[in-house]
């Protein structure tokens, strides 16, 4: 088998993406910016519609680049300033007149944002209109995808097609078993994986940016926790720097860009970090083949998970699916087999399913924390033969199936609790 064009690979490569802050904010952002592009005058209105999982995470998130939280503040910057060419990076170059000018738009009401439905796929329409034009971009499934661009009533952009025969194939990483994706990361070659470094590189240099700010109150706390070593003797407690760390800078706004997987910079920290610190405390018995390997399979097992639940819903997935992720690649790099993996999958189906998310904000922070002690622990009971048998709570007679269960537990399981903890965000 040639593995350079071996589909889990292109999968990852493809799904690997650098995103600046939280990337509901940037997509928002990116949607307005592309809307703005077709128009010319003086901006009269900026109006964006959410599904319910855009719209709490983006709802008091920090900005890169500015002082403002949330998406009022993440639509005036798309409509005034950002760059769209960038991406999930439009944001990068905002100055503190691009901040102010955004500000203005706000507090003049003509920025509005509502929660168009309750649901886990991705959806913004995002409209601006001037004194000369007016047009709408709409996004679907993934933060960046435009299905449409209409100007002034008259269709410009159309890639509804293209989508719908996405959707009729359905999921490409459910076409895999375990036991393929194990196989997969067993033999894929070194150097075709050799591309996952720029994760670890990236989400170091937002770790740092962390440490290097007064508003990181947690990473200073981990830091000190690490004896004021970024790598020490500890694991666990290195892998909580370097993870949350990162995590911390990131959803307060700070300005440097993580990878993200499956559309979340969290959820591509998660499934990383932690590995990257157990190969820098243990350099001299895992090389860095095991650890490109680990990461693929914490990738995969991630975008697994993730596609089950939804892009967006009511579970935390950073902690979940990419937790879950990252504690079968932290089994793979202590030296465990297949059945051991589905022990750990198990074991963290049972012990952190529950977890809710309630948007991007300074607690994702303190998610990541529960989430990196609930990996190490469950692969500890792992590896001494223990763990939650398939015939407990939403375990099932297979890892595939665990997985599954996993999701629909957010989709359609929590479709309520996102209605309320939504409720519970307006109410303050």
């Amino acid at each position: 088998m040639k593995y350079e064009t071996h589909g889990l690979t292109r999968l990852i490569r493809e799904d690997m993406k650098p995103a600046l802050g939280v990337t509901e904010p940037g997509a928002i952002a990116y949607a307005a910016a592309r809307a703005r592009e077709q128009v010319q005058g003086e901006i009269r209105k900026v109006y964006v519609a959410l599904n319910s999982g855009m719209y709490k995470n983006a709802y008091t998130c920090g900005i890169p680049n500015s002082s403002r939280y949330g998406s009022l503040y993440a639509a005036a910057l798309g409509a005034v300033a950002a760059d769209a060419g960038k991406g999930l990076e439009s944001l990068a170059d905002i100055t503190r007149e691009d901040d102010d000018r955004a500000s203005g738009l706000v507090d003049a009401g003509i920025v509005e944002v509502v929660l168009d439905h309750i649901g886990s796929d991705i959806t913004i329409d995002a409209r601006v209109e001037t004194d000369e034009d007016r047009c709408t971009v709409r996004i679907r499934d993934s933060h960046t995808h435009i299905v449409s661009i209409e100007k002034n009533g008259v269709s410009v952009y159309e890639d509804q097609e293209e989508k719908e025969q996405e959707r009729s194939e359905g999921s490409v990483i459910h076409r895999y078993s375990l036991e393929e994706i194990w196989r997969y990361i067993t033999e894929v070659p070194e150097e075709e994986l050799a591309f996952i470094r720029d994760a670890f590189s990236m989400n170091l240099e937002l770790l740092e940016e962390g440490l290097a700010s007064d508003r990181a109150v947690m990473t200073g706390w981990l830091l000190e926790e690490n004896g004021g070593e970024r790598i020490s003797s500890h694991p666990l407690k290195t892998a909580q720097l370097l993870c949350n760390g990162a995590i911390e800078a990131r959803v307060l706004g700070l300005c440097r860009p993580a990878m993200s997987i499956t559309g979340s910079g969290a959820h591509g920290i998660i499934a990383t970090m932690p590995l990257y610190a157990w190969r820098q405390v243990y350099k001299d018995e895992v090389d860095d083949a095991v650890l490109l390997r680990a990461t693929a399979l914490s990738y995969l097992i991630t975008m697994y998970i993730k596609e089950y639940s939804g892009k967006l819903s009511a579970f935390c997935g950073c902690g979940i699916a990419a937790g879950t992720g990252m504690a079968c690649g932290l089994a793979y790099m202590r030296g465990a087999d297949e059945q051991t993996v589905c022990t750990v999958i198990r074991n963290m189906a049972s012990g952190l399913t529950g977890m809710i998310c309630d948007g991007g904000n300074h607690g994702c922070a303190m998610k990541g924390i529960v989430a990196v002690d609930a990996a190490f622990r469950a692969v500890d009971l792992a590896l001494k033969g223990i763990g939650v048998a398939s015939v407990h709570g939403i375990n099932g007679k297979t890892p595939e199936d665990t997985m599954k269960y996993m999701g629909m537990i957010a989709s359609p399981g929590m479709t309520r609790t996102e209605e309320t903890i939504i409720e519970i965000m307006r109410q303050k």
